[in-house]
């Protein structure tokens, strides 16, 4: 008995000193993607999904009884189309966030700084875009300060608060430490294959699809380095403005959350 008590003690006491992520969260690695639907209705991520994201600030859709879109954009490495993005969404006062890497910062700092400038919001996609499941809670807090710091430098803001993870891979420990960490998880409703830039279909690949996936609420991604979206942007935007859609930001749609959940949307 006195060894069974001591033993009792021991794992007390090792439990109170270890990082509560460690026993608290799940680290089974998940991979973002949900059914997608069609004739506007939002797709919902399901109980699983719902349930993990419920309490780490993480989010993937809108309120769906209103037609507000929210334009999201990964920018790991510059392919020259930017500029482009840029002058689309000027043209038209449409807002954006643009989730960057430590890369892109280094070698881009004029296209973060006219981001910034111009009215969007630059968020964090992690220093060297790894796989968050596979490091430490120590490295995954390295990997957002390094793009934090490196962003403050540039431009001397200190608003960077939204982090998309890498490929879209997550678990419940990386998503409780990012958001631990002062982020919001920031997933999707709407995307495509859009990034392999070697698989190009032309401008109306990427019209047509957002055209049959867009929904209310919806949270679209889409990847900069590719010509058919960069091509496609400006009869996007005017599309959907004819459809009767508000481009609004990721700071509108989390003010919003304090009065509308936006993990649970259950299809009628």
């Amino acid at each position: 008995m006195r060894k069974l008590a001591s033993y009792v003690a021991l794992s007390i006491a090792f439990f109170l000193v270890t990082p509560l992520s460690t026993f608290a969260y799940s680290n089974v690695p998940q991979h973002w993607g949900i059914a997608r639907t069609k004739n506007e209705v939002p797709p919902d991520a399901g109980a699983a999904f719902n349930k993990m994201l419920e309490n780490t600030g993480s989010v993937y859709l809108g309120n769906t009884s209103k037609k507000d879109i929210y334009l999201t954009f990964d920018n790991g490495y510059e392919n020259g189309f930017t500029p482009k993005f840029l002058d689309v969404l000027k043209k038209h006062d449409v807002p954006a966030t643009f989730f960057i890497t430590g890369h892109y910062i280094k070698t881009n700092p004029e296209l973060v700084k006219r981001m910034v400038n111009e009215g969007h919001i630059v968020g964090n996609h992690s220093w060297s875009h790894p796989d968050m499941t596979t490091i430490s809670d120590d490295k995954i807090l390295q990997e957002l300060e390094q793009v934090k710091m490196a962003y403050q430098e540039l431009t001397g803001r200190d608003d960077m608060k939204y982090f998309r993870p890498a490929r879209g891979i997550f678990s419940e420990r990386t998503l409780a430490v990012v958001n631990k960490a002062g982020y919001d998880n920031i997933f999707w409703s709407l995307a495509y294959v859009d990034w392999k830039i070697d698989q190009q279909r032309g401008w109306k690949y990427a019209y047509d699809n957002v055209m049959k996936l867009i929904h209310p609420g919806a949270v679209i991604l889409m990847h900069t380095v590719s010509k058919d979206n960069a091509e496609a942007m400006d009869a996007v935007i005017t599309a959907l403005h004819k459809r009767g859609y508000t481009f609004r930001s990721l700071d509108d749609l989390m003010m919003e959350r304090s009065g509308f959940n936006p993990y649970f949307y259950v299809p009628k």
